[in-house]
């Protein structure tokens, strides 16, 4: 970690960023063996599936969906979806959506 790097974010709504573009991942750490960021999407956005090093996603606000493997999850608030190392991942969001999501490995 370099020491710049924040150790403490008080409230994930003070690092979301929300965009009529789509989404705008929030980076809150970045290392050779971990990304950890935080992201905004609109009613109606999305992240296309795509592969991607093993990955753990938990829903901070809305709903929507996350495709793993081709297999359409439903999530809410409180949800934690795990995507095995290789997988491929993406998601919908139904309504206005917040998630952290952390993955092994450089994005």
């Amino acid at each position: 970690m370099n020491l710049t790097q924040k150790l403490l974010y008080p409230s994930w709504r003070d690092v979301v960023v929300f965009s009529p573009e789509g989404p705008k991942p929030q980076m809150l750490l970045e290392t050779d063996i971990l990304v950890v960021v935080v992201v905004g999407l609109e009613a109606g956005q999305e992240i296309s599936p795509h592969n991607a090093p093993a990955s753990v996603f938990h829903i901070l606000e809305g709903s929507g969906w996350m495709i793993v493997n081709n297999e359409r999850l439903p999530v809410k608030q409180g949800a934690t979806v795990i995507v095995p190392d290789g997988g491929s991942r993406g998601v919908e969001a139904e309504t206005k959506m917040v998630f952290l999501g952390a993955q092994a490995g450089k994005m």
